[in-house]
């Protein structure tokens, strides 16, 4: 259970720090205004608040980990929302994030 917790986390984690950092993108270099960096700012504080209820207590391990989510999360988003096509460096960087992610997160530790 709690892997499948740590994953759904990671994920709303993602969604708020690339939504929110897009939207400020969007508020600045689009002239979309301030209502849209303010909803930016929001979110990326949601996003603070979804790293913390990670079923691990180590900031440093929880950050680092989600570093890779980030990577393959912005490639994904920029596919999803602007249409990026992703080369295949893109997904093999992203692919080894993500293995990098397994490895810091879930690797068995003696408790």
């Amino acid at each position: 259970m709690n892997l499948a917790r740590s994953i759904l986390l990671f994920g709303a984690a993602a969604l708020f720090e690339i939504g929110g950092a897009w939207l400020i993108w969007q508020g600045i270099r689009e002239h979309k205004g301030w209502v849209w960096i303010g909803a930016g700012v929001i979110a990326l504080g949601l996003y603070g608040f979804f790293a913390t209820l990670q079923p691990d207590a180590n900031f440093g391990r929880i950050l680092a980990a989600y570093g890779g989510i980030f990577v393959a999360g912005s490639l994904a988003w920029g596919m999803v929302v602007d249409g990026f096509k992703p080369d295949r460096w893109d997904v093999t960087g992203a692919l080894i994030c993500l293995a990098g992610v397994a490895v810091i997160m879930y690797a068995p530790r003696p408790t």
